[in-house]
């Protein structure tokens, strides 16, 4: 991995379901800066994050970032219904070992009025408020997050924009797939060129040495 990068993906092929979705991609994300991933449904965005992350391996190519460096966040919410918000978040808090994080999580999407009401009383965009609020409190420098804004309304987007404005700018970096646009700067990888060729077929390519080091960190 070059010096300057904290991800490095060479020449990826992944699967959906056994069938090559996507192959020969590539690409190089830096500290404080958001690469936004396009495509049409089906393209396979999640199943690009899903593989950066961790959670399923490669067909073929290299993933390349430094240990527990990844933090995950999918369209499930995977929050604990019974708990309040302030007690999900400070769970989560525990967890990385970052427990002074949570009031500063649930302000930084607007949850203080929210922190003492079970999750499973929460509307759909408080959940999801919530679960990327969990974010603040992983310190991972990376954040790969799928289609983060759905359920959300116009200010809880910028919210979100706010959050990982602030990410980037102490270094983070953010992996995104989305079809919306937000108001910080980043790059945009479109996968449709990608798209792996039907020569493929199922299980045609070879299993290439994932590596090591490419832990992912799922909150669904």
């Amino acid at each position: 991995m070059s010096a300057s990068a904290i991800l490095e993906v060479a020449d990826l092929a992944i699967a959906r379901g056994g069938r090559a979705v996507i192959s020969g991609v590539g690409f190089r994300l830096l500290p404080g800066r958001a690469l936004i991933l396009r495509g049409p449904n089906g393209i396979g965005k999640t199943t690009l994050l899903r593989t950066v992350a961790g959670l399923q391996a490669p067909l073929a190519g290299r993933i390349v970032m430094p240990a527990d460096a990844i933090a995950y966040a999918s369209h499930a919410d995977g929050l604990k219904p019974t708990m309040t918000v302030a007690e999900n978040l400070a769970f989560w808090a525990g967890i990385y070992g970052r427990t002074g994080r949570a009031a500063e999580a649930i302000d930084a999407f607007d949850l203080r009025p929210l922190r003492d009401r079970a999750a499973q009383h929460l509307s759909a965009g408080q959940r999801r408020r919530l679960g990327l609020a969990r974010l603040l409190v992983t310190g991972r420098p990376i954040w790969a997050l799928d289609e983060p804004t759905v359920s959300l309304d116009r200010p809880s987007v910028a919210l979100f924009g706010q959050a990982v404005r602030a990410h980037l700018a102490q270094g983070g970096s953010a992996l995104i797939a989305t079809h919306i646009d937000f108001d910080f700067e980043a790059e945009t990888l479109d996968l449709t060129p990608f798209r792996a060729s039907e020569r493929h077929g199922r299980a045609a390519i070879p299993v290439s040495q994932f590596d090591d080091d490419a832990d992912g960190e799922a909150f669904a």
